[in-house]
């Protein structure tokens, strides 16, 4: 088979997860500055044999695309340039930051922890994939 890499795009920081190659278990695997993002991209697809690139995207309440929508569109076409013969799919990730942090206070997290947002995000790239995997 091969991974699934899932990324939570985000204006300065991208949470990343993926899954083991046998696309059972979705963990979070980093959070990468957005301007580092492609070079650790091809670093990373150079080591792991992904087969699929899951990136979030963002809606609205009533399902219209989301401000952030306008700095994704030109990453997407990057990664699609840089990386054609690995498919890309696109997810829905609304509420995935509400659930991250909702996650991160039932395991126990103190205030503090919880103030990191490089984890959060790390967690909502893990949301992705893991909603992903749970309606294949």
């Amino acid at each position: 088979m091969g991974r699934i890499l899932a990324l939570d795009f985000g204006k300065v920081r991208t949470g990343v997860a993926v899954t083991d190659e046998l696309q059972i278990i979705a963990s979070g695997l980093k959070t990468v500055a957005t301007n580092e993002l492609l070079p650790f991209l091809k670093s990373y697809l150079k080591q792991e044999n992904v087969v699929l690139i899951l990136l979030g995207k963002p809606k609205q309440m009533d399902n219209t695309e989301s401000e952030s929508e306008e700095l994704i569109q030109p990453f997407l076409e990057k990664l699609q340039k840089n990386f054609p013969e690995i498919p890309i799919k696109r997810v829905d990730e609304r509420f995935t930051s509400k659930i991250a942090f909702q996650t991160m206070i039932d395991s126990g997290l103190k205030k503090k922890q919880r103030r990191n947002k490089a984890l959060v995000d790390e967690i909502s790239a893990t949301i992705i994939l893991q909603s992903y995997l749970y309606n294949l």
